[in-house]
């Protein structure tokens, strides 16, 4: 079903796109059967590794693939709305009208340069984006302090070893205070994914680096991931705190598991657990992958909790119907009765869905405040 899902915009294009073109057939058929690979390339993954979510073959071929489904995607829109338009006009004047083949030209090459755009976004190293948060009850010692998250990185044929070490040196280069990391660490298992990995092993900062399992972990080897991710010198989080001090103050870095885990041999997320034993009165920084239970984690008495898993939306209108599916929080900074909720867009995203378009990736530099 998922992929005859993913096959309806190529059919879409075949019908009102290709097929009424001025071509030879052969020139038709070639272009029908490029972008139908195209559209099913979650297919080709489950081939080459066993899993949708993890491509593993040549990393020039993943990106091609995700430009091409891009195109048909947005080609299929720009096809409806164009016909859309016909249905009216024919309508209106009582005949049918026939579409130019420069029309078809023009929606063609709008598609194909909104794709090329939307991936070029994916795979790019993000630029930094700084937040202001205000804190209550921040002690005076933590004001100013900047936090770096870092979320679904989904380290891949895609994003191999060489994006990471890149990615790294940009985030030590920013200098913060502690680095979190908010699962999605990776699309692979351990033995395909290691040297990828690897640079995560050079994140430095001051009071440390923590982070937490998003869902793909769960579906390449969790207990080896876990493991894995700590030898690297990365505190994980997995419904435990850490007490950040600095003079008299003090602030808590708590994390939970993932949704995912509810019915696996894994430990549930629960933020009871995280925060016993936890200072009172010092202000909780929650670190949990999924935003949707937010309204539920506000009625402890967090502070902010940051989050990732949405990427955003991916693309503008696909993004509000991520947000239904994420307990209407998709992107950006939330109030969330008396906490603040940050969806990060993501630092990367799922090779199966490479394209951007108005929702862009992000290294996100918190600077912590205490209200004014």
């Amino acid at each position: 079903m998922f992929h005859l899902i993913l096959g309806f915009p190529w059919l879409v294009v075949l019908v009102r796109f290709i097929l009424p073109l001025p071509w030879i057939w052969p020139a038709k058929a070639l272009l029908a059967g490029l972008l139908l690979l195209a559209s099913q390339q979650v297919l080709l993954n489950r081939i080459s590794s066993g899993s949708v979510f993890a491509p593993e073959y040549p990393r020039p071929l993943i990106i091609v693939l995700n430009f091409l489904f891009g195109a048909t995607l947005l080609l299929a829109v720009f096809q409806i709305a164009l016909d859309a338009v016909l249905a009216v006009l024919t309508l209106v004047q009582g005949q049918f009208l026939a579409v130019p083949a420069e029309i078809r030209y023009a929606i063609g090459l709008a598609a194909l340069g909104l794709a090329a755009f939307g991936v070029a976004g994916a795979i790019r190293i993000p630029p930094v984006k700084n937040v202001e948060i205000a804190i209550r009850d921040l002690p005076e010692a933590f004001d100013g302090y900047r936090l770096l998250q870092l979320t679904d990185l989904h380290l891949s044929r895609l994003f191999p070893a060489s994006w990471a070490e890149t990615l790294v040196q940009k985030a030590n280069g920013l200098k913060t205070d502690l680095i979190v990391v908010t699962g999605d660490f990776i699309d692979g298992r351990l033995d395909r994914r290691r040297a990828d990995v690897a640079p995560l092993a050079k994140l430095q900062a001051p009071d440390g680096v923590f982070a937490i399992p998003g869902n793909h972990e769960y579906y390449f080897g969790y207990d080896d991931w876990m493991r894995h991710d700590a030898s690297l010198g990365i505190r994980m989080l997995m419904n435990a705190h850490a007490v950040i001090e600095r003079e008299a103050g003090r602030i808590v870095i708590a994390g939970v598991t993932d949704l995912s885990a509810f019915g696996r041999p894994m430990p549930d997320p629960d933020l009871a657990a995280a925060l016993k034993d936890a200072p009172a009165r010092a202000p909780v920084i929650l670190l949990d992958h999924q935003p949707r239970m937010a309204a539920e984690t506000a009625k402890a008495g967090v502070a902010l909790q940051l989050s990732g898993h949405t990427h955003g939306g991916m693309v503008l209108g696909l993004d509000r119907l991520v947000a239904r599916a994420n307990g209407g929080f998709v992107s950006g900074h939330y109030q969330v009765g008396g906490m603040q909720l940050y969806v990060n867009n993501g630092t990367a995203l799922w090779p199966g869905f490479a394209l951007r378009l108005g929702r862009p990736s992000e290294l996100t530099v918190f600077t912590l405040r205490r209200p004014s």
